[in-house]
């Protein structure tokens, strides 16, 4: 009888542990010891010269990319967040639960700029998912408005990445 409740208790202690590193795994829950920081340096696509540089929050996993961020109040210029996807595809994002304008600068996976879209925010009686910009990507990088301007950044231009 006692043999049979241990036995049990290890089976439970296990079911817990793998759904544990499923919910990691799946990105639905944020490990605390996850590096989420990083920097991109923006350089002309034709002369190799500095247009920026960006120190980003990175939104790898498929929970981080859902909120992006709509969690903040505003960015500060050379501030932004870098969204990682696994492979370059056709990427659409929307102004979900934004509180500010934003740049949204598309980067294939040879890391050259492909478009950058103008994004402002949605008023209060407008829904940010109707706000739909759309760009070839394997990374997507958000800057305040206007930034990528300010910077002289256009498509052609290139980015190295830095973060872990």
């Amino acid at each position: 009888m006692a043999l049979e409740r241990v036995q049990k208790s290890l089976l439970a202690i296990v079911a817990v542990a793998v759904i544990a590193v499923l919910v990691l795994q799946m990105g639905l829950v944020e490990p605390p010891w996850t590096e989420d920081e990083g920097t991109v340096r923006v350089v002309d696509g034709d002369t190799g010269a500095e247009l920026a540089t960006v120190e980003v929050e990175v939104a790898d996993t498929l929970n981080e990319r859902h909120t992006g961020l709509s969690n903040h109040e505003s960015l500060d210029d050379g501030e932004g967040m870098l969204f990682v996807h696994d492979d370059e595809d056709e990427r659409t994002y929307v102004m979900r639960e934004m509180d500010f304008d934003i740049d949204i600068v598309f980067v294939d996976a040879d890391g050259e700029i492909t478009a950058i879209e103008h994004a402002r925010a949605p008023e209060p009686d407008e829904d940010g998912e109707d706000l739909q910009h759309s760009g070839e990507a394997k990374w997507v990088l958000e800057v305040p408005r206007g930034y990528a301007n300010e910077t002289g950044m256009e498509a052609g231009d290139e980015i190295e990445i830095e973060y872990e």
